[in-house]
């Protein structure tokens, strides 16, 4: 599973430990230090998840969710906190929140509860589905493997990122801008061909033997994964 999270926590250490814990897990991960920037990163960008620690200086992590409630914003909030007994867990979900991990935690629960936030919230309410298929091509999103027929694959993260987010596209013409976006995180075009080199790569990891190609280029509008 993949997807946007913001982590907004005041503690270096623990927001290092998380960032990289998701970034390994593939997930994008954004990252603020106070409540103030975590409430406008919030309000002006699209998320999957967002980890909010409770205790922030200068605006407190329930100032900020309740202010992003109040702002439309839907996306699910996990509250990190060292206030664990029952009234400040009730607090918190009744502020806004969906979800209350009480510090110290396990990565591991850390990850399973974004994970079930993510499935809970996946657009339309439909769960996302586990395994991605294009043709005789199969991404399994939990294993994070992949196969072309009875073939396995052996992607690198990044790749494995490009091609998830092909397949959730595929027949569509998925242009560079929302590679660079969707997969690398840009907001800029970086100038580089680093598309190229990947699209390349996974071009030859998933297509070099066989009958039929599945990954095309549309000159001069972007790439488009299909099976017909």
């Amino acid at each position: 599973m993949s997807g946007r999270i913001l982590v907004i926590e005041d503690d270096d250490r623990l927001a290092e430990y998380v960032v990289q814990g998701l970034t390994e897990a593939n997930y994008v991960v954004d990252r603020a230090a106070n409540g103030r920037d975590g409430l406008f990163l919030a309000s002006d960008s699209e998320f999957d998840v967002v980890i909010l620690d409770r205790m922030l200086p200068g605006m407190d992590g329930m100032a900020v969710m309740k202010a992003v409630r109040a702002a439309g914003v839907t996306t699910p909030i996990l509250v990190l906190s060292a206030l664990g007994a029952a009234d400040d867990r009730v607090e918190g979900l009744t502020a806004g929140a969906d979800d209350y991990l009480t510090k110290p935690f396990s990565f591991a629960e850390l990850l399973a509860r974004v994970q079930v936030l993510q499935r809970r919230h996946a657009p339309g309410g439909q769960v996302q589905q586990a395994i991605l298929r294009c043709g005789d091509l199969e991404l399994d999103r939990l294993s994070r493997q992949v196969k072309r027929g009875e073939r396995k694959v052996a992607v690198q993260p990044r790749e494995f990122r490009l091609l998830e987010y092909l397949m959730l596209h595929q027949g569509e013409v998925v242009t560079r801008t929302m590679l660079l976006e969707a997969v690398w995180d840009y907001h800029f075009d970086p100038g580089t061909n680093v598309i190229d080199v990947h699209i390349s790569r996974l071009r030859r990891k998933i297509d070099d033997g066989e009958s039929k190609p599945l990954l095309h280029t549309v000159r001069g509008a972007g790439y488009r994964l299909a099976a017909d």
